[in-house]
């Protein structure tokens, strides 16, 4: 079976993403990188997409340029990431979207909701894909969590608690750092910083595990180190579409946290935890039971579980391949799509544009209530 063409825009050397996409999308040898405009420097962006392979004639100099050109090719792209800084995120997915090419677009989506909300019409108008890389619900026992909650082991969801606390924006010595500095700059990184940024993944699974939809939400955002316009820790609570509750920490100020990206769900018949730091395991505390450890690869688990596991149980997996994931969901339906056929239920668990319309919204009402001293804000 012949690979996929893919293509990248942004994600050049010295990308921190960009290597996590291509180790990604490599994995199970569905895609192969056809194309790119890697970077903002012209030269450099031709140069190391030349040294990855991409032939010269489909290394780009910009994004424009991609467009046009790929646009015209009998043997036009499958799938177009876009790892660009945030706010060009919209405009390149559009501008894809409406020439054809299915997407999957780094998060933020967009900038704005009313952004977001255009996204998800453009990809209901044209029947493309438009993905959103919130890559961790991609972990095998993350999927197990929600298989868990839709057969209804835990009963009704009543609590969630969600973290994505870290501590490398800590140092106020390095608070004027541009690699830094910017995330704190509204100019460039709009209403919000740390949920924006870390908590919005957090928030993301709160939803995609529980199958719920955000209602209303309270916040309280701080800023702790120097004078950062937008918020370094925040405190977000969340009332979901059927009944549950999330309370919801991020923090880039957390000193001696390295990722802290953590998921409790408590129902009415059990609770489960799980730490992306520790992914390989997922704890299931039945009512007035013993807690029990579930082993990711373990063959007893969920369909979603086992699909989404690549290697034996006791060897551990990572990031890049719950990221890997989400390409492999893709592929699938890219795949179904090419043979006129519908695709594996299996595979559609991949965020969507409304994911990132939901996250966007979220963001808004959360930099809304902060400023209004914790108003509960409707979504």
């Amino acid at each position: 079976m012949s690979k996929l063409r893919w293509g990248m825009i942004g994600g050049g050397q010295g990308s921190q993403i960009g290597p996590a996409h291509r180790i990604s999308a490599a994995l199970d040898g569905h895609f192969h990188l056809n194309a790119g405009a890697l970077d903002i420097d012209p030269t450099r962006g031709k140069a190391f997409a030349t040294e990855l392979g991409i032939a010269e004639d489909r290394a780009y100099g910009n994004w424009q340029e991609m467009l046009e050109a790929e646009s015209a090719r009998p043997d036009r792209l499958d799938l177009v990431t876009v790892a660009t800084p945030n706010a060009t995120h919209y405009e390149i997915s559009r501008a894809f979207l409406e020439a054809g090419f299915h997407v999957l677009c780094e998060k933020p989506l967009t900038m704005t909701a009313a952004e977001a909300e255009d996204i998800v019409a453009v990809s209901q108008q044209t029947g493309r894909i438009c993905a959103v890389n919130y890559g961790y619900s991609g972990y095998p026992l993350v999927r197990q969590m929600k298989a868990m909650i839709d057969g209804g082991e835990l009963g009704k969801v009543r609590l969630i608690k969600a973290e994505f606390a870290h501590g490398f924006h800590a140092d106020a010595d390095e608070a004027d750092n541009p690699r830094i500095r910017w995330r704190y700059d509204p100019a460039q990184a709009g209403t919000s910083a740390v949920f924006a940024d870390a908590g919005i993944h957090a928030f993301h699974m709160a939803c995609f595990v529980s199958g719920q939809t955000p209602a209303e939400l309270s916040a309280d955002f701080a800023s702790m180190v120097g004078d950062r316009q937008l918020e370094d820790d925040a405190m977000i609570n969340i009332r979901l579409s059927d009944g549950a509750l999330c309370r919801l920490w991020t923090s880039a100020i957390a000193v001696g946290r390295m990722h802290g990206l953590t998921l409790q769900v408590f129902g009415e018949k059990g609770g489960l935890s799980w730490q992306q730091q520790h992914p390989e395991q997922l704890h299931w505390t039945p009512l007035n039971g013993r807690t029990q450890v579930l082993e990711r690869g373990d063959a007893s688990l969920s369909p979603q579980a086992v699909r989404a596991s690549r290697i034996p149980i006791g060897h551990a997996e990572g990031m890049p391949v719950a990221f890997a994931n989400i390409y492999h969901d893709l592929a699938d339906v890219l795949r179904a799509e090419q043979r006129g056929e519908e695709p594996d239920p299996l595979a559609l668990d991949f965020p969507t544009a409304t994911d990132g319309l939901w996250s966007m919204r979220a963001i808004e009402a959360a930099a809304q209530s902060a400023s209004s001293k914790g108003a509960w804000v409707g979504l």
